[in-house]
């Protein structure tokens, strides 16, 4: 994968620390609790690009800006389906949302506008569900690494779309060979090869090695390849996607001073499958009931001797049993 990054499209160090200083200025006022800085600003920013020093440069110099903005954006806490939108470009190739707020509706925007691209991170993503997945593998045909999982909500999003990595043939009925469209006859990720997924159960393992051999599972990158095969750096999962992308900017245009960042808690190795809400409530009702069941015995107990109290003071002839019963009760036991 060969991603433009600031230095390979001739961009001046000068003209990099101006339009950063610009970007910094615009959210030195956001805490990570603060909505990101409206799509107008935004375009303002943009329109600064269009004083890069190389002309024939220009576009791609727009890119990987834009790009860098959504790497800051995302580090800074203020990524979500807005900001992207905006500044998406076309000739994106990777795109990491990790940790971020973007939905489904954002990330499906930005397939349609980014169909080159070819590795994607949504890892810690709790807002995208399976139907910006599909989206997702629906426009980027040439997607080949898929970053997912990371948190309990991602982990069970990406176990819904394993049907939609595998690759499969559509039943289609055509009078020649020469009639069938690619579009027509494959769905599914069909450039998919590496997969990064932290925490993946092994019954997703199985079937993706039984189904899909093709796409390797946490790669471990090492001198001599894997399987024959070199690993990209995008498959790495110690190493940001956007990496590459912002190594040459100062960090200090993404710190956060004077405010609390929001902590993510690192995923527990015991934590299970998420459970389905249906599940979940009945289970809670379970606990309830179990709980409130001595309760309930105890209510019962009292209202039935209230009740034989009650009969007792109201009736003639419970009164006479009453009585009669203590009458021979005495006289038992003075014989």
């Amino acid at each position: 994968m060969n991603q433009w990054t600031p230095a390979t499209v001739g961009v001046q160090s000068p003209f990099i620390s101006f339009f950063f200083i610009s970007f910094s200025c615009c959210c030195c006022c956001c805490s990570s609790s603060s909505p990101p800085p409206p799509p107008q600003l935004l375009l303002q920013l943009q329109l600064q690009l269009c004083f890069c020093p190389s002309e024939t440069r220009r576009d791609t110099a727009m890119s990987v800006l834009c790009l860098a903005m959504v790497a800051i954006a995302r580090r800074r806490k203020l990524l979500n389906d807005d900001f992207l939108i905006v500044l998406a470009e076309h000739s994106w190739e990777l795109l990491d949302i990790s940790g971020s707020d973007v939905t489904d509706f954002g990330l499906a925007t930005v397939a349609k506008i980014c169909t080159n691209l070819q590795a994607v991170d949504v890892s810690r993503c709790d807002k995208i569900t399976a139907a910006g997945i599909s989206e997702l593998v629906c426009h980027c045909r040439s997607l080949e690494i898929l970053r997912c999982g990371g948190s309990p909500r991602s982990d069970f999003t990406a176990r819904r779309c394993l049907s939609l990595l595998k690759p499969k043939l559509n039943d289609v009925e055509e009078e020649s060979w020469e009639e069938l469209d690619r579009m027509d006859i494959c769905s599914g990720a069909q450039s998919l090869r590496w997969l990064v997924w932290p925490k993946i159960d092994e019954d997703s393992k199985m079937s993706l090695a039984t189904e899909c051999p093709r796409v390797i599972v946490n790669p471990v990158p090492s001198p001599i390849g894997f399987r024959g095969l070199q690993v990209p750096a995008e498959a790495s999962a110690s190493v940001a996607l956007d990496y590459s992308i912002v190594e040459d900017i100062d960090p200090k245009t993404w710190a956060i001073s004077g405010a609390a960042r929001r902590s993510i808690d690192p995923p527990s190795p015991d934590d299970g499958p998420e459970l389905p809400m249906a599940e979940r409530f009945r289970l809670a009702f379970l606990e309830r009931d179990a709980r409130l069941a001595p309760k309930r015995a105890k209510n019962a107990r009292q209202h039935r001797r209230r009740a034989e109290r009650e009969y007792l003071m109201s009736s003639t002839n419970a009164k006479s049993i009453a009585l009669a019963s203590q009458a021979s009760k005495f006289l038992h036991n003075r014989s």
